[in-house]
């Protein structure tokens, strides 16, 4: 599995493999082979019931749409940890790294601390739940493998642009701490000048630490809510993108 979390050596394999099973066994009753709307393997399934070869295919290729969203939703986790490598940068944290068991790299801090919020926010509003009996059950209503394979150049276009907004949600998480700390930066170096015995490495430091806890701590409802905005948006673009390159409306 590639969703953040799950894709963890933490999670043994057969949890793994037992939570397939079980979202396979609640997903098959709602998706149709013959009279659903989509029913896009429908084509695939002699009327004796045996399965064609280019079905046995179409399962392989299910492994690549699983790729797709365990890709997307590592943006948009990837979103909150780069958002507090700029923390980190800023508040000068940048060399104290760690090892991120979630993520599996070393992380600032900072970053870590925003992955945990961001998975925290993902499992309390029941995200798991939206993903597999959203995004996963429409895949299977109105997608198949040939389907991604035509519609490549779109599919492209969408894994960009979840990379463009990546950087820029991350800004957008950054930018209160950041302006704050530049202008602390500013009148720092305005009293190094007005008072130059003033020494700003002993001073300037624990200011700026106390200063990025404090708008932290202050802007943490709205950091929520951003979480939570992040991963319905995410998820809605998902269900779009699978809709419509298996040539549904949503």
């Amino acid at each position: 599995m590639t969703l953040p979390l799950l894709s963890s050596k933490m999670v043994p394999r057969i949890a793994k493999v037992a939570l397939a099973l079980y979202m396979a066994y609640f997903i098959f009753p709602q998706v149709s082979l013959v009279s659903g709307k989509f029913a896009s393997y429908s084509s695939y399934v002699n009327a004796d019931g045996k399965f064609t070869l280019e079905y046995i295919l179409l399962l392989g290729g299910e492994a690549l749409i699983g790729m797709v969203i365990g890709f997307y939703i590592n943006i948009i986790f990837a979103v909150f940890s780069t958002a507090g490598q700029f923390f980190a940068f800023q508040m000068g944290f940048s060399a104290a790294e760690a090892y991120d068991s979630l993520s599996q790299v070393e992380n600032p801090l900072m970053g870590q601390f925003f992955n945990l919020l961001a998975m925290l926010v993902f499992m309390q509003n029941n995200w798991f739940q939206m993903l597999f009996l959203g995004a996963l059950k429409t895949s299977f209503q109105s997608l198949n493998s040939f389907s991604i394979i035509s519609s490549s150049d779109h599919l492209m276009k969408f894994m960009l642009s979840g990379l463009v907004h990546l950087f820029a949600n991350a800004l957008v998480i950054a930018l209160p701490l950041m302006g704050t700390l530049f202008l602390i930066n500013v009148a720092m170096g305005i009293l190094s000048k007005a008072a130059p015995q003033m020494n700003l490495l002993s001073e300037g430091f624990p200011t700026l630490m106390l200063t990025s806890f404090f708008v932290i701590w202050t802007l943490l409802p709205e950091f929520f809510n951003f979480f939570t905005n992040s991963f319905f948006t995410g998820f809605r673009q998902i269900e779009r993108l699978f809709i419509s390159l298996g040539g549904g409306g949503i």
